[in-house]
């Protein structure tokens, strides 16, 4: 843990077939960087996107509910 107070986290979004990273955000964790994360991907990539994550609050407030 960084004592200054400047946590950062590495935000990633792989292809599930090719573990290709198609997106990414460096930040904080909160709901600004989650949606920051969703806006990194292509949009091609936003309309197919089934996310599996820890179902974090942040996640649910950005994306879409039928694919997470």
């Amino acid at each position: 843990m960084d004592t200054k107070g400047n946590n950062q986290w590495a935000w990633q979004t792989l292809d599930a077939d090719t573990r290709e990273i198609v997106g990414g955000y460096i930040g904080a964790r909160n709901q600004a960087a989650a949606r920051k994360l969703w806006d990194s991907l292509p949009p091609v990539g936003r309309q197919g996107a089934m996310a599996y994550t820890d179902f974090w609050a942040a996640y649910g407030a950005v994306l879409p509910s039928k694919r997470h």
